[in-house]
Parts: structure tokens; sequence; C-alpha cells
């Protein structure tokens, strides 16, 4: 059993190891090692607060399956973690058995036995951001109201931390995301392809441009214009998977980056964004009913070319082959 000044002299060296970095990957290994010396526990984890969904999700834990738990939530005011979310109040249960508000899913699904909880708030300016819960402490001291100051550092250490990461994630994001259609930009095409090609990961890239949307500006104005745009964006995005990923390049011209996808799958997904287009309407909340078709091409890495500049031209190169074919059709370079 640690005294409190060599808990408190670990928190401080906690909250050094936790402040380096902005990275939060890096941040959560500090805090799976650091806490693990720090608190004796069976396990422990850690909640991060999705504010749309009112929602905790397992961002980290120790002492059980990650896998088993990686699409498990918790609703904020659910149980111990989601009434600590909700109050922003720390909650110590000495004897879960006799505590109602303890939820038994995690039990249940992992085989594990929950005696006794630690559970504390993370806080940016006084908001929950996330929670961090001890389960099985080996140290029953931990209860005891001498402890707190101990526990209250653990938890504000492990919130700054996260705040900052978060924060620069928020940064990043907004650097490589289009305004109008909440997709990605040209700056994130290019660092992305970059890393593709350095790598040597096999790509797809297409290119797409809408028909005539010249005539749908002339006739809706601007605004309306860019609510076509990120509507057929969400249509697109639809049919897309994960790790693929949708550009908006300028205008009405976007770009789909497709890695590990030869050009035949690439093209068979490119028909079915094709198809999703010609079916869909937009402007529809206003009123109206337009229709919206777009031509398309797809070139290959590093099938068709072997740098970026290359790739992107004959890709580009497709695309204004499909518009001089009457446009609403797909060119494999």
């Amino acid at each position: 059993m640690k005294t409190v000044t060599e808990q408190l002299l670990a928190c401080v060296e906690l909250g050094k190891a936790v402040t380096q970095t902005l990275d939060r990957e890096r941040i959560l290994e500090v805090i799976l090692n650091r806490l693990s010396e720090l608190v004796a526990a069976h396990n422990w984890t850690l909640y991060l607060l999705d504010e749309e969904k009112q929602e905790l999700r397992f961002e980290l834990v120790a002492g059980l399956d990650r896998v088993t738990l990686a699409d498990a939530t918790i609703k904020v005011g659910h149980g111990i973690a989601g009434s600590v979310a909700q109050t922003g109040e720390p909650c110590l249960v000495r004897d879960a058995e006799k505590d109602p508000r303890v939820d038994r899913a995690v039990d249940r699904s992992t085989g594990f036995v929950t005696r006794s909880l630690i559970t504390l708030p993370l806080k940016r300016c006084e908001q929950v951001i996330g929670v961090l819960q001890v389960v099985n402490p080996e140290d029953v001291s931990l209860f005891e109201e001498e402890r707190r100051p101990v526990l209250g550092l653990i938890a504000d250490f492990v919130a700054i931390a996260l705040n900052n990461a978060l924060n620069h994630e928020r940064v990043r994001m907004l650097s490589v995301t289009d305004d109008v259609t909440g997709f990605y930009n040209a700056r994130f095409l290019h660092q992305t392809l970059e890393t593709l090609i350095e790598t040597g990961t096999a790509t797809s890239l297409v290119f797409l441009d809408m028909d005539h949307f010249k005539k749908i500006v002339d006739g809706y104005g601007h605004p309306l214009g860019g609510k076509v745009l990120k509507e057929v964006a969400m249509v697109i995005g639809s049919v897309l998977d994960p790790g693929d990923s949708l550009v908006r390049y300028g205008g009405d011209e976007y770009v789909i980056l497709l890695p590990g996808q030869e050009k035949e799958a690439a093209r068979e997904k490119v028909e079915r964004i094709r198809s999703a287009l010609i079916s869909a309407r937009f402007l529809t909340d206003e009123g109206h009913d337009i229709a919206v078709t777009a031509s398309f091409g797809i070139a290959h890495y590093p099938g068709d070319a072997s740098d970026l500049k290359t790739l992107l031209r004959n890709a580009d190169v497709s695309l204004y082959r499909s518009k001089d074919r009457g446009k609403n059709t797909i060119t494999v370079f």
C-alpha cells in the first residue's frame, strides 16, 4: 500500500508523462502503463463521452478483452459510469453487490465479477468529456476520505491530457475538412495519397464531376447549389466502405480514394455510386425535385502511374473522356 505522499508524487509523474505529447494513441498508452503502476486493480476502463449520442464508449480497457467491449456503449444516466457522466461527481462503491445502480451487462459479457468501483469524471471546463473507472482496486484505502485528493489529481491529469489531444485532433480535422460538404478537402487528398504511394499501397483513384451543375446554380442560386453539393456527397458517402475516402476537390468535382482496391472492384463500386445518384432526388426539403448525374474517371496506382501527379492526371484524363462520351458514364484509364 502506497502512502498518500507516494501516490501524490506518482500522480505528478503521471501528469508529466501524459502532457508530453498531443497524440491520443500515445497518451492512452502512457495512461495504461502509468495507472497500472499507480493504482493496483483487477481492471480499469476509460470511457469517452459522445455528446451528440449522449453515451459513453469504451476507449481504453485494462484487464479485460478490448475486442469484446469494442462496440459496447453506456447511455448517460445508466449504471454507475453513466450516472457519473450525468452528474459530474465521483462515485465510490465499496460493495457492488449492495448497490442497485451497478450495471452487470459487462460482467455478463466478459465473465468478470465486479465487487467494488471507483468512478471518476473527466472534465474540461466543468464539462464531462469522459469517465475513468477503477474496478476491484486492491488498495481498499482508496475508498477513504484522505485519498480523495489522489483520485482527483489522477482524473485531472488524464482529463487535461485527453482534452489537449482532442483539441489537437479537432484542429487537424478542420485543416483537412471541406466547409461545404463536411467531407475531406484537397489537402487531405495530397497528404493521404503521398502516404499511400510511399508505403506502396495499391490504390484506385476516382475523379467525378457533376453533369450540368452550372444549370443548377443558375436556376436555384449559389446557396442551394452548395446544398446540392453536400447532398451529393452524402449519397456518394453512403455507398463507400470503411477505409474509402471522399474528397471535394473543388467546385463540383470530387475524388474518391479506394486503398487496396483494383480497378475492376473500383469500377463496380463506382457503378453503384452512379446508380445511387441517378435514383436520388435533391433539394426535396426545399420543395424541389432535382435529378443529378455525374461523369467518372478511374486510374490505379501502381498499374497506371508511379507517382501522385501522374495518378491524378490519368484519372482526370479518364473523367474528361467520360464527358466527351456523353456524360453520366464511367471511363477506366
